[in-house]
């Protein structure tokens, strides 16, 4: 699905060099990297405060631990989306609200986010999946008016730009009270381990957040609040470092594989290409089909025979899991189920030769031939 060395292989001096800085420096917890990284985070999405961490699902636990939060409170999310979106609030003894998703493109809208608002509601969790942004300005006329919080699960689209009436040309990940992302090494923006940043406007808030990632401490050996032991360390730093100098070319890449895609996809009746939000642009984390005529799986099994990879993001909507057994999530919603049903997702990279997507094209034209 993705081609991690052939893209260490074309940025391998720079990514070594960086490396190697760490360790003459022996900064490997923060230090310069790290704080490089921060500072360029900030410039990149435009917001005040960014704060790097261990992983992406910390991120999403140490945002909803910095919000106050009491048990039983309602969070909502989104059905089709992965698990740790979800899984953060039930283990900090929240209600995950699961609700139904847009078709079209993947996200939650005003319409459902409103028809699951209670009395104890206290946040929203959009998540901008496969790369393209919800529609934020809906969703913070909605927060407002019922004086919700909003973080931003922003691990699929870093550096998506999103068209607001309100606000203007603005980065997914800079519209909420607090957003989140992942530099999983599949992501956009990938390490070579594990981590993630929380990011905010908010100076106050920001500082809590650090707080919490920082066992509790403003101080060292002086805690203040229960909190956890979330950080990135310098060697992920360096090489994301280096990587978010290439962000917007690696995006470009993507985008350009897709519009191949969509153009030679767009005359076969039994799929449905990415729909593009005409407030946002798409930075294709996944380029995800929707395949009619209950012939997701053949084609998944076909594209296997003939060494195509391929991925189904997500087979089982989320109030389904075992998991969520218990969480009053007895229901079926419309379009998640359909989702989990139709959708797959085929390779999209930033090293994608012209002779390998054409070999994926051929091959899933001949299927529905």
């Amino acid at each position: 699905m993705v081609d991690l060395k052939t893209q260490y292989e074309s940025i391998r001096s720079e990514i070594n060099i960086a490396i190697q800085e760490v360790l003459d420096s022996a900064y490997y917890i923060g230090g310069p990297q790290v704080l490089k990284l921060q500072k360029g985070l900030e410039e990149y999405l435009g917001v005040r405060h960014a704060i790097p961490c261990a992983n992406g699902t910390d991120a999403l636990q140490i945002a909803l631990m910095s919000l106050d939060l009491k048990k039983g409170d309602e969070v909502i999310v989104p059905s089709f989306t992965y698990v740790a979106t979800a899984e953060v609030i039930a283990l900090l003894g929240l209600k995950p609200v699961m609700i139904d998703v847009d078709y079209d493109t993947f996200n939650i809208t005003r319409e459902l986010v409103e028809k699951s608002i209670s009395p104890k509601t206290k946040v929203i969790i959009p998540v901008h999946l496969f790369g393209q942004c919800t529609d934020m300005d809906e969703i913070i006329k909605l927060s407002k008016d019922h004086n919700l919080a909003i973080i931003e699960d922003n691990a699929q689209s870093i550096g998506t730009k999103y068209f607001s009436s309100e606000l203007g040309t603005k980065k997914a990940g800079s519209l909420g009270t607090i957003s989140t992302t992942s530099f999983y090494p599949s992501k956009n923006l990938g390490c070579f381990g594990d981590g993630g940043a929380m990011f905010t406007d908010d100076t106050e808030l920001a500082a809590k957040v650090k707080m919490i990632a920082n066992h509790g401490q403003d101080k060292k050996y002086y805690h203040s609040v229960i909190g956890c032991n979330s950080r990135l360390d310098a060697i992920q730093a360096a090489v994301l470092n280096v990587k978010l100098k290439y962000l917007e070319s690696y995006h470009k890449k993507r985008n350009d594989v897709a519009d191949i895609y969509d153009r030679e996809f767009s005359s076969i009746d039994q799929i449905i290409t990415p729909k593009r939000h005409d407030k946002s642009t798409h930075v294709f984390h996944q380029y995800t089909l929707k395949v009619k005529e209950d012939r997701r799986n053949d084609l998944k099994d076909y594209l296997a025979e003939k060494g195509i990879s391929s991925m189904i993001y997500y087979p089982v909507p989320l109030y389904n899991q075992k998991a969520f057994k218990g969480y009053d999530q007895a229901m079926k919603l419309v379009n998640t189920e359909l989702l989990c049903h139709e959708v797959i997702s085929l390779p999209i990279h930033t090293e994608m030769n012209s002779k390998d997507q054409s070999y994926i094209i051929d091959h899933v034209k001949k299927f529905f031939a």
